[in-house]
């Protein structure tokens, strides 16, 4: 089996300057940690694959996981295309028991509507939220399950 983990960059400042220079509030940074670790209590130091945009904000939330960090700007704000973070995460073909992509809205809600419903679509996902896909290979074909959808909100 194989996961691909969504996870949304955290509660960031606001601004009109450079977007990828954001930084995350206080707020922001409470909920990278409350996510970062229940991943990290999910996933019990199994190996991973990480991948984040070029974005302050989406690198300041993957660094609460603590693991190597890889940089894509397909995963950028201004790609906003599927293909390119499927492309990113060398899903489904690549060989990383585990991706993580920490990325920006609205394309990680449209892969996981791609991946889960055949369709992309708008979904929302909430700031600091994850959204957990399980790649199951059955007799040559693939089944993409949902493992967990999680907020920073639902963690204590």
């Amino acid at each position: 089996m194989e996961h691909l983990i969504l996870w949304r960059h955290a509660d960031a400042e606001d601004g009109c300057g450079d977007d990828l220079a954001r930084a995350l509030t206080p707020k922001g940074r409470k909920q990278a940690q409350k996510v970062a670790a229940w991943l990290n209590e999910q996933l019990k130091g199994q190996p991973m694959r990480l991948i984040v945009s070029e974005a302050r904000r989406a690198q300041e939330t993957a660094k609460a996981l603590g693991v190597d960090i890889e940089t894509s700007a397909l995963l950028n704000p201004d790609h906003g295309q599927s293909a390119h973070y499927l492309e990113a995460a060398g899903w489904p073909q690549g060989r990383d028991p585990v991706v993580v992509l920490v990325a920006h809205q609205p394309t990680l809600g449209a892969v996981a509507a791609l991946l889960l419903t055949g369709r992309e679509q708008d979904m929302a996902l909430k700031k600091g939220g994850l959204v957990w896909i399980e790649l199951r290979r059955r007799g040559g074909s693939c089944e993409y399950v949902l493992r967990a959808a999680i907020t920073p909100e639902l963690l204590a």
